[in-house]
């Protein structure tokens, strides 16, 4: 069967099910199976603050940030959770939660990047993983989530460079002998897609490299993205080498890889646009995902890219191919995928223009500063993933709505989203979806990603202008406590509200 051919069957098979569309509208914790996991996390950056403190040194986030990106925010104190750690985790006892995602922030563990280890940092991760363990709540762990040490940039440009195999490789042989006694469940690098686009085609994250000198001091769009990609790749495969030889028999854990989804649907009906596409999975998904799998990357995206990206030999290939136990999925929404092919002779093309088509987010009558509830996207792309890639395990590492940051509790529109998602998910496990376990993005309001402090997606909203930045818990905390602990009958918002008025859409039974 052609490419297109298969997505056109897929694409048939995910919009014209109800059942897809809609989502379960009666559930309960009881329908997932025993060992599925539900959770919720966060990043280093994020959430820790503390960045210069005990022996913690800048990352890339943070010249990033203090250089005037994020909207004007920082990580220095974010949610203080260097500090506040323990206070947090008892938060999560009382949400239910089974496991929390954290990441490993390198400069704070290996402030050169190489080299001796900070005792105090080690001493701070090693409290974290005990007291979540002591509450019964499931570590899951990420290696680098875009906070590489400047001091390895400044030295040799970071993902820029092979040197950041070996060094990224020691550095997690550090976190699997110190830590991995207790986790179990690991992930190399978040969002790799993301990362290598936003830092090194577009600027709009750290690094920050473009060809666009009205946005970017230094980068070169047309190849950065690959090269940044690539190196992922091969240091993710050396990770799990590493693992496999030496910790997997002992510690009996997994390494995982994570990228960003959106779930896209064509424009138009026009062959145009249904190939695009798939053109877009292709350079979203499959740039990344498919040589894990297959060990080498899609035709169309070598196609395009051309010489700009480069090749694998044949023992790099061998070893990247099967270097995943599980595949780690942020999803939060759906766009239409327009056919564009002018873009790809653009002068300073990289990875946008390579792609030949214009993504438009789906937004409907939602407010710009949410996403619009469209649980089917998940459900596409979680069928997707099954079909294309042989049913690899998969984790939902991140999913969550977007809301305004101004200290409204009662936040509605977040638990309808939940409450639509959720019940996706349990469709597409019926259905067949290897899928293990959903994180809930995220526990606190931190420091976002684009919008610094300016937006939310927090179960607990974090006073910024309190000194102790008290935390306060929001609806959705409350839903979703009361949907893991799955002894009430029947939760509307009203019920779980505690006396708000407002009507919940879908209710969940036992």
């Amino acid at each position: 069967m052609s490419e297109i051919s298969l997505y056109i069957g897929l694409l048939s098979l995910v919009l014209h099910l109800p059942v897809a569309v809609h989502g379960v509208d009666h559930y309960s914790r009881t329908d997932f199976p025993a060992d599925f996991v539900f959770g919720s996390g966060t990043s280093a950056y994020q959430y820790e603050g503390a960045a210069s403190e005990d022996g913690r040194s800048p990352s890339i986030w943070d010249t990033f940030a203090h250089s005037g990106h994020t909207n004007g925010a920082n990580g220095d104190i974010a949610c203080d959770g260097y500090h506040k750690y323990k206070d947090d985790i008892q938060l999560m006892v009382e949400t239910n939660l089974e496991a929390f995602r954290i990441s490993i922030s390198w400069s704070r563990l290996i402030p050169n990047g190489r080299g001796p280890i900070n005792q105090k940092g080690l001493h701070y991760y090693n409290n974290l993983i005990d007291e979540l363990i002591s509450c019964g709540i499931q570590p899951h762990v990420t290696l680098n989530h875009i906070d590489l040490p400047q001091a390895l940039e400044d030295e040799y440009g970071g993902w820029l460079s092979r040197k950041i195999l070996k060094d990224f490789t020691a550095y997690a042989d550090v976190c699997f002998r110190e830590f991995g006694d207790r986790v179990l469940y690991w992930t190399t690098v978040n969002e790799a897609n993301i990362f290598a686009v936003g830092g090194y085609d577009q600027g709009i994250i750290a690094p920050g490299r473009c060809s666009d000198r009205t946005r970017c001091s230094w980068g070169n769009s047309s190849n950065e993205t690959y090269i940044a990609g690539h190196n992922i790749l091969l240091a993710h495969a050396a990770v799990v080498r590493l693992y496999r030889a030496k910790y997997q028999a002992i510690q009996k854990g997994y390494v995982g890889f994570n990228i960003y989804t959106m779930w896209f649907e064509p424009y138009t009906n026009a062959t145009e646009d249904l190939i695009a596409t798939q053109r877009a999975n292709d350079f979203f998904i499959g740039w990344l995902i498919d040589p894990l799998i297959f060990g080498d990357y899609p035709e169309t995206v070598k196609k395009n890219a051309q010489t700009r990206i480069p090749t694998f030999t044949k023992l790099e290939s061998e070893q990247i191919k099967g270097s995943v136990d599980f595949i780690g999925v942020n999803h939060y929404t759906t766009a239409f995928v327009k056919d564009n092919p002018s873009i790809l002779e653009a002068d300073n093309g990289g990875f946008s223009a390579d792609l030949a088509a214009q993504i438009i987010e789906q937004q409907g009558d939602t407010p710009q500063d949410q996403y619009p509830v469209l649980p089917s996207g998940l459900y596409g792309v979680l069928e997707y993933l099954k079909q294309v890639y042989g049913n690899q395990p998969v984790y939902i590492h991140e999913n969550g709505q977007m809301t305004r940051r101004n200290g409204t509790l009662n936040d509605t529109p977040r638990v309808e989203y939940f409450q639509a998602y959720i019940g996706s998910l349990l469709d597409a496990l019926r259905n067949g979806s290897n899928v293990k376990g959903y994180f809930a993005w995220t526990f606190l309001d931190g420091l976002e990603l684009l919008d610094g402090y300016g937006t939310s997606f927090g179960f607990y909203y974090v006073d910024l202008d309190d000194k102790d930045l008290r935390r306060y818990q929001k609806l959705s905390a409350r839903w979703y406590a009361s949907f893991l602990k799955g002894k009430t009958r029947s939760n509307s918002i009203t019920e779980v509200g505690k006396g708000t008025s407002v009507p919940l859409r879908y209710q969940f039974i036992q």
